[in-house]
Order: structure tokens, then sequence, then C-alpha cells
């Protein structure tokens, strides 16, 4: 899985990249020849954790998320030439977006419009992802309109239908509803032949406070929730200085350090959870002597899809899972034991993967 980073200059766009993949990239220094930052980080997970306790494994993985921080578009923005410059193909390959809104006040790091409006920011940020978005759906339908010309009659029909389709989604566009919002069916999509619309992807609005409101964060969240969640969009609101500090202490410190401002979760931590939820996702697992680990698959998706997420010539080959529920298992100590209990149970193709399963795939070679 793989989220970009966007947003306007001087937003702290870096500072929350440091502070979700503990990583030190330069903060500030961003020139036109500038690349991304990339960082992967290990999704936390305390049943891993447990699961290692009991097989004691020879390896143990978690599930990764890469986070790219994309150059700021600087003067760019506001003369459609949509974020991120040169690196907008790079940035349409991405699963989703995280778009980095300062609202915290800072003389020492002024704001290229002067005054901090994160209202404007993200109305901004939308504009520039819809005007990207049209530039392709013009290109498109300057070709099809080449295309259909040149067709017999009866051959027409497909394209007329992607033809019409992209009008509407053009229309929308301009009336300034992202393509997430439109309502397309499975049919659209197919008709677009996976094609990688910047606002069709989920979206999740980082507010970056400043260390003054820590005490209002969660009040501010839910303000910020009321005004911005939509279909395929969320909100988090945490302070990227304040937890890229944390970096620094090992966790107990920085826990005690977040308690003591009323702070629960790290942003790490937080950012992960939402990314999560926004792109519906869930993690199952598995384990033994030669390794516990933590596979990442779509909410809904039936055990052979998961069992391809292993490997291919699982979900291939699948003729079975046993299933047990990560809670049963740590309650019976031992698959054998959970045997006895009745807790773990064998399942067809037909069964859809929850969240904290541990799965045992039996296949055919």
């Amino acid at each position: 899985m793989q989220l970009g980073i966007i947003g306007l200059a001087r937003s702290g766009k870096t500072t929350v990249f440091n502070a979700v993949t503990r990583g030190s990239a330069q903060v500030g220094a961003y020139s036109a020849s500038s690349q991304p930052n990339v960082g992967v980080v290990n999704v936390p997970d305390a049943r891993v954790d447990r699961l290692a306790e009991l097989y004691k494994p020879k390896k143990v993985t978690y599930a990764t998320i890469q986070y790219v921080d994309f150059p700021a578009a600087g003067e760019s923005f506001g003369k459609g030439e949509g974020p991120a410059g040169k690196f907008i193909n790079d940035l349409a390959r991405t699963d989703a977006l995280i778009h980095v809104i300062r609202a915290f006040e800072d003389e020492t790091v002024p704001h290229p419009e002067v005054i901090i409006d994160p209202h404007r920011d993200v109305v901004t940020m939308d504009l520039e992802l819809a005007f990207a978005d049209l530039a392709i759906i013009e290109r498109r339908l300057g070709r099809l309109e080449t295309e259909i010309r040149s067709m017999k009659a009866g051959e027409r029909e497909p394209s007329q239908r992607l033809k019409d389709l992209l009008t509407r989604m053009k229309g929308e566009l301009e009336n300034e509803t992202p393509i997430r919002a439109q309502g397309l069916t499975a049919e659209d999509w197919k008709l677009l032949e996976g094609s990688q619309f910047l606002t069709a992807k989920p979206m999740l609005l980082v507010i970056n406070i400043g260390e003054d409101d820590l005490a209002r964060r969660a009040e501010l969240e839910a303000e910020y929730r009321g005004r911005y969640g939509a279909t395929g969009r969320d909100v988090a609101v945490f302070c990227g200085k304040f937890e890229m500090e944390l970096n620094d202490l090992d966790e107990e410190a920085a826990a005690e350090f977040r308690a003591s401002v009323g702070v629960t979760e790290s942003g790490m931590a937080e950012a992960i959870r939402a990314s999560y939820a926004l792109l519906g996702l869930i993690s199952f697992l598995t384990a033994g002597p030669d390794e516990c680990r933590a596979w990442t698959v779509e909410a809904g998706s039936p055990a052979p899809v998961a069992a391809g997420k292993i490997h291919s010539d699982l979900q291939r080959g699948f003729i079975r899972a046993e299933v047990i529920r990560f809670e049963d298992l740590v309650a019976a100590g031992s698959e054998a034991e959970a045997k006895k209990r009745g807790v773990l149970r064998t399942e067809g193709k037909q069964y859809i993967v929850h969240d904290g399963d541990v799965l045992n795939i039996l296949f055919n070679v």
C-alpha cells in the first residue's frame, strides 16, 4: 500500500512525513529539483507480538505501508498546473492521498498566502486535483472524438458510452464534485479501464496544528470532520512538530509525554489506522514456528483472495482454510487446544475473511 503526501509549501508536510515514518528528511528545503521522500513503516499490531510469544518463530513480519512525500507545488498552485508538477504520474499510482493542511502559527515560517486559513488551503488543493483530472478527461475526449468519426456506425457504441461517461464526469468536476463522490458504478469503472484519477482516490486530510492546540485536539477533529468528512475522505488532527520531536525518545518516554498533554495515540498509529479505514483494509494473520505475520487485504475478501496475498499458488490451488479467531487462539494457548475446544473451524471458498482471523491455507500444488 502506497500513500502520497501532498500539501502547500510550508504546511509542515515533510514534518508530518518524518513524524509518521520516524524519518529524518530535511524540512523546508525543497527546490524545483527535489525528489520525493520515501519511507516504509511497519503497521503496529499487538496481535503479531502476542503470536510471536506463543510460537517463538524464526521470523516476525508486520504489514507495511509506504509513504511518499511529494515536493510542494509552490507557485503553481492556483494556476491550474496541478500538484507535484513533474511527479503527477507518480502521484497517480498511489493508493490514497494525504493532504497536510497548515493550522499552526509560526512567524519564523510564513505561509505563502500570509494568513493561516485551512479552509482556503483545502479548497485550493481540491481545485488543483480537479484541474489535473479535467486535463486527462479533455485529452481522452479529444481522442475519442477522432476515433468515433473514423468508425463505422455499428462499431461506435462502446466508445460513445465512454464519451458520454467522461462528459458527465467533466461536468461534475467543473461543479466541484470530486470523482470519488460522483457515484460511479462498477460498469463505469470497467469503461474507464482502471484510469488513475486523483480526485477518485481516498483522501485523508491531516490538520497540522500547533502545540498550543494539543489540548483541543479531539474538539478540533470533530469540528473539521463535520466540515470536511465525506465519501472517501476523512480527517485526522495532530501536531507534526510535536510528534517528530518525540521520535527521539523511547516508546515509554514518548507515551508518558503524550499523556501529559492529553494525547493518547501516536501520530504514526493514528495515520495508519485512518489510512486502513479509508481504504477499507483489514489484517489477517498466519502463525507457525517459521514465521508469524500480518497480511493486508480488502475487507469483504473471500478466503482464496486472502490466500493469494500469501502466494498466488495458494489462491490457484485453494482447497479450504483452517480459521481461528486471534482471541480464541490466545485463550486456548495452542492450535491443538483450540481444536479440542472446537474454536478452530474449516471454511471453504465462500468464507469472508475477518480482521484478526488466523489462517492456515490448505491447497493443491
